[in-house]
C-alpha cells in the first residue's frame, strides 16, 4: 500500500445503527480512512442519506440500507444488500441499540425483554452467520461490538438493556476465540455516557438536565464523551496498530470508573 493510500482502502465496513450519534461518527471515520461503508438505519432515512452524501461528496463510497437488526428477515435483507453492493464485508461494527423502559424486573414484559435483547445481541448473531464465511476469505476481518460501561454496574430498573449488552459481550468474547484462527479480530468498545440524542434523553429523565453536555464540568476529564471519542477507538482497533489485539474490552468513559468519586 502506497504512502498516500488510506489504510482502510479496499475494506468494506457495515455499521449498524449508523444514521445518528455514535454510529454516524464511526461510519464517517472509517470512510475517511478509505473503507467503503454500508450505513444501516432503522427509521431515519433522511439522516442516513445525508451521511451517504457527506461521504461520497468527500470522495468516499457508501450506501444506506434500512433494516431493524432485531428482525430476522430484515437482518437477512441487510446482509444481502451489503454483499450485493460490495461483494463482501470484512469489517462489522454493531452499534445499533435501543433503551429499555426503566422498569423493575417484576413489571417488565417478556415482549420488551425480547425486543431489546434481539436488537442488541440476537440479531447480530444472525448477521454474523451470514457474513463470517466471506470475512474468513479476506486478508483480515474485524468485528467491533459497541457495548456500554453499564454492563459493569448492572443498575436496577434496566434488566432488558443490561441483559442485551451482557449477551452482546458474551457473543463477542466467544467469537474472538472461535475466529482467531481465521485472522478475524473481535473486540468490544464500552462507552459511558455519550453526548447523543439517547444520552440527552437519559440525563433529562434521570437528572433533569437539558443535555448530556450540561454535565461536562462534572466529568473527570472535563467533558462528557463525544461520538468521535468512540469512533477513534474503533478506528484504532481495526487498524494495523491493533494488529495483535483481539478479545479485548475497552471502556471509554473518561475515567468515571477510575476516579475516586466514580
Amino acid at each position: 500500500m502506497g504512502a498516500n493510500t488510506p489504510e482502510l482502502a479496499g475494506r468494506v465496513a457495515l455499521v449498524t445503527g449508523a444514521s445518528r450519534g455514535i454510529g454516524r461518527a464511526i461510519a464517517r471515520t472509517l470512510a475517511a480512512d478509505g473503507a467503503a461503508v454500508v450505513v444501516n438505519y432503522r427509521r431515519d432515512r433522511e439522516a442516513a442519506e445525508s451521511l451517504v452524501a457527506e461521504i461520497t461528496d468527500a470522495g468516499g463510497r457508501a450506501v444506506c440500507v434500512a433494516a431493524s437488526v432485531g428482525e430476522v428477515a430484515e437482518v437477512d435483507a441487510l446482509a444481502d444488500a451489503a454483499l450485493d453492493a460490495y461483494g463482501h464485508v470484512d469489517l462489522l461494527v454493531h452499534n445499533a441499540g435501543i433503551a429499555s423502559r426503566g422498569l423493575p424486573v417484576a413489571e417488565t414484559s417478556f415482549e420488551e425483554l425480547h425486543r431489546v435483547v434481539s436488537v442488541h445481541a440476537l440479531g447480530v448473531h444472525r448477521l454474523l452467520g451470514r457474513l463470517l464465511p466471506g470475512m474468513r476469505e479476506q486478508r483480515r476481518g474485524d468485528v467491533v461490538m459497541i457495548s456500554s460501561s453499564e454492563v459493569s454496574e448492572m443498575r436496577p430498573n434496566g434488566a432488558p438493556y443490561n441483559m442485551g449488552k451482557a449477551a452482546l459481550e458474551a457473543l463477542a468474547l466467544t467469537l474472538a476465540k472461535e475466529e482467531v484462527r481465521h485472522g478475524i479480530h473481535v473486540n468490544i468498545v464500552a462507552p459511558g455516557l455519550v453526548a447523543t440524542d439517547m444520552g440527552d434523553r437519559l440525563v433529562r429523565a434521570k437528572l433533569g438536565e437539558d443535555s448530556a453536555e450540561a454535565l461536562d464540568a462534572s466529568m473527570p476529564l472535563g467533558r462528557v464523551c463525544r461520538p468521535d471519542d468512540v469512533a477513534r477507538v474503533v478506528r484504532f482497533l481495526v487498524s494495523e496498530d491493533a494488529g495483535y489485539v483481539t478479545g479485548q474490552r475497552i471502556v471509554v468513559d473518561g475515567g468515571v470508573n477510575a476516579s475516586p468519586t466514580g
